[in-house]
């Protein structure tokens, strides 16, 4: 019998282990971040199923982010304190991942420009 890996079950065991390594990730300033972001939930849980199904962070991006990142999703270098609330607890917590594999908020993030899928490239 074949392996069967989705992205979400991948998901749910990454979630756990940077719950329980926030101590053990790099300390910060600067993140280098791609994000997803959606005004409707139910638009955000699409783009949620196609990560879920292997499709890549900056394909899905493209296809559904509504904001000038579209291009891929790519926000670039972010320091502590320029982005909202919520959104940057998130993205300080995530371990370092790549489009092709990555690593992300699930559930996505609510603020107030919607909600986010954020995936962070590297820390600084």
């Amino acid at each position: 019998m074949g392996k069967k890996k989705t992205a979400g079950a991948s998901q749910a065991k990454d979630d756990e282990k940077t719950t329980d390594s926030k101590t053990k990730l790099k300390p910060a300033s600067a993140i280098h971040v791609r994000h997803i972001l959606c005004e409707k939930q139910s638009k955000i849980t699409q783009a949620l199923e196609k990560l879920e199904g292997g499709t890549k962070f900056d394909a899905v991006a493209r296809e559904f982010s509504e904001d000038k990142a579209k291009q891929g999703g790519n926000l670039g270098r972010q320091v502590r304190g320029s982005m909202v609330g919520p959104f940057q607890e998130a993205a300080f917590n995530l371990q370092v991942s790549s489009p092709d594999k990555p690593i992300y908020t699930n559930p996505p993030v609510k603020t107030r420009f919607g909600y986010h899928i954020i995936m962070v490239e590297k820390r600084e």
